[in-house]
């Protein structure tokens, strides 16, 4: 089974809006929601796959994250363990740079089941949180 690593950013601004972006309609998991990030390459750290990953994703520059959790889930065909970062302080205005559709939602909005099940916890957590 196929095993990917992956670094997630959940992109707060300081109205407690998370941004958020919609997954292609070709990927796994085709039009959900999620939180920006990517795969984390060979030789590389889960913070420096979220810094590069969401300047290409989102256009951003990283500039103030910190840990918030670790999810390992099986899909049916994919093993996937995400490496969840709040991200609160970055450089210019997060947007969908590969022409994805985005987001702003506030914290207390977001609905688990427009998103992934891999990402449920997380946003099950975040919205007890807000």
């Amino acid at each position: 089974m196929k095993h990917l690593q992956v670094a997630v950013g959940i992109i707060r601004n300081v109205h407690g809006e998370i941004f958020l972006t919609r997954r292609p309609p070709t990927s796994h998991m085709a039009n959900r929601w999620e939180f920006p990030g990517g795969k984390i390459e060979v030789n590389e750290t889960a913070q420096q796959a979220l810094v590069r990953e969401l300047q290409e994703e989102t256009g951003i520059v990283v500039t103030h994250f910190t840990p918030y959790d670790l999810v390992d889930h099986h899909y049916s065909d994919l093993r996937v363990t995400l490496h969840f970062f709040v991200v609160e302080g970055w450089q210019g205005e997060p947007y969908g740079r590969e022409g994805q559709p985005q987001r702003w939602v506030t914290q207390r909005e977001l609905v688990a089941d427009e998103f992934p099940p891999a990402n449920h916890s997380i946003v099950a957590r975040l919205v007890a949180e807000a």
